[in-house]
């Protein structure tokens, strides 16, 4: 067996310089590919009048209202529309939900006009409210709203253009949680704007310092001028007095984001994905006019799914037995009803009785996602040629956002493109167990969190005719400290052609190429750490003597040998671990002269237990506590990380010599950790 030197290195190399190879295609929205503007299932604040097919945030004007700038509104909180997601769709709904019916829609204040209203009613006062969710912050700075044109009158003869609201208050916020929105009664948002308590004004304008603002909620109050027509609690029989029959919000400026997500895309086979490219401009707006500037403040966040079949959900309709039978989307959302929680009718006593609705058929009975054909959305991408990290696919679905921290900054994304290439395999399938314990009794390996533990991984292959097979494997451990110990093809042990241990696993060139001519099952037994509460040991395998892209490896059911079906493992600690542990510094003085001995410091140290990458700083204090030197390193995530510092703080400067403590610390989920250490420095 021979040690392959950068062999992964030298492979995604090849594949980078061979880009434009045959085997590698490359599929692509914007500039010369595919419509932006023809390709979008949901989009927020995004402008396609750009030229050569780009997209970019629309810029709010103080022209107009802001309302005409989106589209597809939805009149309820939770829109009856399939595959609704916040932050998707503009909303405005009045009360606790909102309603589509031609009273109370909430879309007869925004539509720009003053013919159309929501006649006022005798209900409680606290039911009268109204929330808008722009979908997206929006820079703003006034709000309005006005009572219905002239030609409306009140069932007592007084015309509706004077019939001002008397008490209100309008709150706004940049964003929001659900415990807000959920919250009855229509509690403020966020910071009030305006409120009055005895109002004779029909047009009411609150001017406020231009922000970002995303959602906007009106709520009728009471007032003396009502409980001098015993209005005060509603319900006495006679419509309350104020009518509102249009809302306005002006801004002026580049939204915080713009979203876009594609229609999902048959690409017409079956293909592997490589990495994800743009091209983008940044802009600012001069004097009004966008002109390029590489220094704005902009950033791009990029999302991906992919699967095997034209749906990523599974929908069911219940049965006479009460279980679930999967039916196709057009009846689900055409012809099924939704389950009432319950029913009540007489006891036949005097009394009522609740019951639950029987399930039967004609009624919904869920929708799930379907994670057998379907990858998740991946990690946000916010750097171009980055790996997309997605399992083979046949459709595809893009979500773009376009982030600003300017109101006069913003991102043109001219376009967007994927590398792909033909599958190695049908299918490629794997799962994972500890050495010793191919059955865990949970059905998923279980291990001491941070302890080196042996594993077997075991794989198998499908192939159709055609599919030309791979020739090295490659698995994510997460660790640098990962051991190589078994090949077993068919359960024979065989020597690898080659292994190298890279940055977070290691790779394996197998001694023949597996394709549909020669496919054993194949073992792989190595020792590792796992630093993660769970962490999933992906795999892909590729050709080292061809231009096509790595198949990633799915997790499923190799062989009865083991029983995970996964390559999820789960670590547990008997006590909540430190966040940051096994601190190691190179030296225990530096040297910052410039002799080329010890003018760095090595650091090394293991993270544990972190779910995502976190912010990791060096902090240096004095030895009378006072901090000194606070030097951002960038993320990190669980595992063995090594960063150097060469003496200097924040500013660049030079710590004056001297002893010092000095700590790698970070920030997770509201837990701090911080390791100290004395450090020397002499010069």
């Amino acid at each position: 067996m021979k040690r392959l030197a950068n062999f992964w290195l030298w492979f995604l190399a090849a594949a980078s310089a061979t880009a434009a190879a045959a085997d590698i295609s490359l599929w692509q929205i914007g500039g010369s590919g595919l419509r932006w503007a023809d390709s979008d299932s949901a989009q927020v604040m995004i402008d396609f009048t750009g030229s050569n097919n780009s997209i970019q945030p629309v810029l709010v004007s103080s022209d107009t209202t802001v309302f005409p700038l989106l589209e597809n509104w939805s009149p309820k909180k939770a829109p009856d529309e399939l595959g609704f997601v916040d932050g998707e769709r503009p909303r405005a709904w009045k009360g606790c939900c909102g309603t589509s019916s031609t009273v109370d829609n909430a879309l007869n204040l925004i539509d720009g006009s003053g013919a159309t209203y929501n006649p006022v009613t005798s209900n409680s006062i606290n039911s009268e409210y109204y929330t808008i969710d722009l979908g997206v912050p929006v820079p703003l700075f006034r709000f309005a709203m006005s009572t219905p044109d002239k030609g409306f009158f009140r069932s007592d003869g007084t015309p509706l253009e004077e019939d001002a609201i008397p008490a209100f208050e309008v709150s706004i916020a940049p964003d929001t949680n659900n415990d807000v929105l959920h919250t009855p009664y229509g509690p403020p948002i966020g910071e009030i704007i305006a409120e009055a308590r005895e109002n004779v004004n029909p047009k009411i304008v609150a001017d406020f310092p231009l922000q970002y603002v995303r959602y906007v909620r009106y709520k009728r109050k009471n007032s003396i001028l009502d409980e001098a027509t015993n209005q005060s609690l509603g319900h006495s029989g006679t419509a309350r007095k104020g009518t509102v029959a249009e809302f306005f919000l002006w801004g002026e400026g580049i939204p915080k984001r713009a979203t876009y997500k594609t229609v999902i895309f048959d690409l017409g086979t079956v293909v592997n994905f490589g990495r994800l490219f743009w091209k983008a401009t940044p802009m600012r707006l001069v004097d009004g006019v966008a002109e390029e500037a590489p220094d704005a403040n902009v950033q791009i966040e990029v999302e991906a799914r992919t699967g095997i079949d034209s749906n990523p959900d599974i929908y069911y309709e219940f049965t006479d037995m009460g279980t679930r039978v999967v039916v196709e989307q057009q009846r689900y959302q055409g012809k099924l009803k939704n389950q009432s929680a319950a029913v009540t009718n007489a006891d036949g006593l005097g009394g009522t009785l609740t019951l639950s609705t029987r399930p039967k058929p004609g009624l919904r009975a869920g929708i799930e996602y379907d994670q057998q054909n379907w990858t998740f959305w991946s990690f946000p991408t916010t750097e171009s040629d980055r790996p997309l990290n997605l399992n083979r696919g046949s459709y595809l679905q893009v979500k773009v956002v376009l982030h600003s921290e300017r109101f006069d900054e913003f991102v043109r994304l001219d376009s967007l493109w994927i590398e792909t290439s033909p599958i190695l395999a049908s299918r490629v399938v794997a799962e994972i167990a500890q050495l010793g314990q191919p059955n865990p009794a949970r059905g998923v390996a279980e291990v001491p969190l941070g302890q080196r533990t042996d594993f077997t991984y075991d794989i198998k292959a499908e192939f159709a005719t055609g599919e030309v097979g791979f020739d090295a494997l490659r698995i994510s451990t997460g660790s640098s400290q990962t051991e190589f110990k078994d090949l077993e093809l068919d359960g024979v042990a065989t020597d690898p052609a080659g292994i190298e241990v890279v940055d977070d696993g290691f790779v394996v060139q197998l001694p023949q190429r597996i394709s549909g001519a020669y496919n054993p099952s194949l073992r792989v037994t190595f020792a590792a750490e796992v630093f993660d509460f769970a962490r999933t040991f992906e795999g892909e395998v590729f050709n080292t003597g061809g231009t096509e892209l790595p198949q990633p490896v799915e997790s499923g059911d190799v062989s009865d040998a083991i029983g995970t079906n996964s390559l999820r493992v789960l670590a547990a600690s008997a006590a909540n671990p430190q966040l940051v542990q096994d601190v190691q510094f190179s030296s225990g003085v530096i040297t910052p002269n410039g002799d080329g001995v010890n003018d760095e410091l090595v650091i090394s140290y293991s993270l544990f237990a972190l779910p995502q990458s976190v912010p990791v700083q060096l902090q240096v204090f004095s030895l009378d506590g006072r901090q000194v030197a606070q030097v951002q390193r960038g993320q990190q995530g669980s595992g063995p990380q090594r960063l150097s510092w060469d003496g200097r703080d924040q500013r660049g400067e030079t710590l004056a010599p001297g002893l010092y403590l000095l700590g790698v610390g970070i920030e997770a989920e509201d837990k701090s950790a911080l390791q100290l250490r004395p450090i020397n420095i002499a010069y």
